[in-house]
């Protein structure tokens, strides 16, 4: 983790350099935020941080078990560097959105062909199907979170603050569960996943807050996208489902339920978003400016208050899912309403704002 944080804030500072001293910043878009040129390929920055990260934990002897099937490791590093490149070409030649989507397949497909997959759940020993539906599954699952990810890229540090939260919540439950699991040995792919894209996330926050000196643009939301999919694939090939136990429902289920409820804003904005354009009849994939996040500022939030918003609700979700290792469901429940409740205010109070000026004029 602190490896990637280090590395990533030293490859983007040099990719903002590079990239100001050649003019690699594209043009202002109609639906960008942003009103002056920014670098937009941060995601390189990214993928450094994350190779070199995953180099550094193959040379320490924690890790051996980890790195025991090379195969899966060099699936995950190709895959990571394809969705990257892909998405700096995206980031700079503005790519078809088919070749985009192609892309995406071709390495999500790099990891289901290479075992990166859903193999089994934790849950009463729950084998996913044949090979082949696994396959199907998996590649399914991996380019919907690269596309909800990359969906809800519109305002300075919102993607990476997501992840980041989202991500540290997953890194805790999948650590307990190891415990709980392997107990003589609590490194696995999940957890070092996880660990290196809190980090990543760590390091190139500093230079994307707002105002923003550089984007991630596509090869970073796809990558950290892709990133996040894999480490919950991981999950259930790391980690025994008969050895979970059964006085430990709700907790069996996490697998499944922690990763919908970590990407649960980016899931609704990308199903709103693909529902919208094909009402319009547009593709599913063209541009517009009624994200979530645009709509948040139109509602009267500032961009740092819209982000907050993402922050705040990803939180409350993940943290509560993370709660159903520890508390009964029903406790869960309750404390999620409460926490939820000040959100939700803070969600809605440039309207209070509003209507109190209102009535203050009156």
């Amino acid at each position: 983790m602190a490896v990637a944080a280090v590395v990533t804030f030293a490859a983007t500072y040099l990719t903002l350099r590079l990239s100001r001293k050649h003019s690699i910043m594209p043009e202002i878009r109609e639906r960008d935020v942003h009103t002056d040129p920014t670098p937009r390929i941060g995601g390189l920055a990214m993928l450094i941080g994350f190779l070199i990260s995953l180099a550094v934990a193959a040379s320490l002897g924690w890790f051996r078990s980890v790195f025991e099937d090379p195969i899966h490791i060099l699936a995950i590093a190709s895959a990571a560097t394809l969705i990257a490149v892909i998405g700096v070409l995206d980031d700079i030649l503005d790519l078809d959105w088919t070749i985009k989507l192609a892309g995406q397949f071709m390495a999500a497909g790099i990891l289901a062909w290479q075992g990166v997959q859903i193999v089994s759940l934790p849950i009463g020993g729950l084998v996913i199907g044949s090979y082949g539906v696994s396959i199907v599954v998996t590649i399914f699952v991996t380019v919907l979170v690269m596309n909800a990810v990359n969906f809800i890229d519109g305002l300075d540090g919102l993607v990476a603050g997501v992840v980041l939260i989202g991500t540290s919540v997953f890194f805790v439950y999948t650590y307990l569960l190891a415990q709980q699991t392997s107990p003589t040995n609590y490194f696995n792919l999940a957890s070092l996943i996880s660990a290196i894209v809190i980090g990543v996330c760590l390091g190139f926050l500093p230079l994307n807050w707002h105002k923003a000196k550089i984007f991630m643009g596509d090869s970073g939301a796809m990558l950290l996208g892709l990133l996040m999919a894999t480490s919950a694939l991981a999950v259930t090939g790391q980690v025994d489902p008969g050895a979970v136990s059964t006085s430990l429902l709700a907790p069996a289920f996490l697998p499944l339920v922690l990763p919908l409820a970590i990407l649960m804003l980016p899931l609704l904005d990308l199903t709103l978003a693909v529902l919208r354009r094909i009402r319009a009849g547009k593709s599913p994939f063209s541009a517009d400016r009624k994200h979530i996040h645009h709509k948040l500022q139109d509602f009267g939030h500032s961009h740092t208050g819209s982000v907050l918003v993402f922050y705040l609700w990803t939180a409350v979700i993940s943290l509560s899912a993370l709660a159903l290792l520890f508390i009964p469901a029903e406790l869960v429940l309750a404390l999620s309403i409460a926490s939820g409740i000040p959100v939700l205010v803070y969600t809605v109070w440039p309207v209070i704002k509003r209507r109190r000026k209102r009535a203050k004029s009156k």
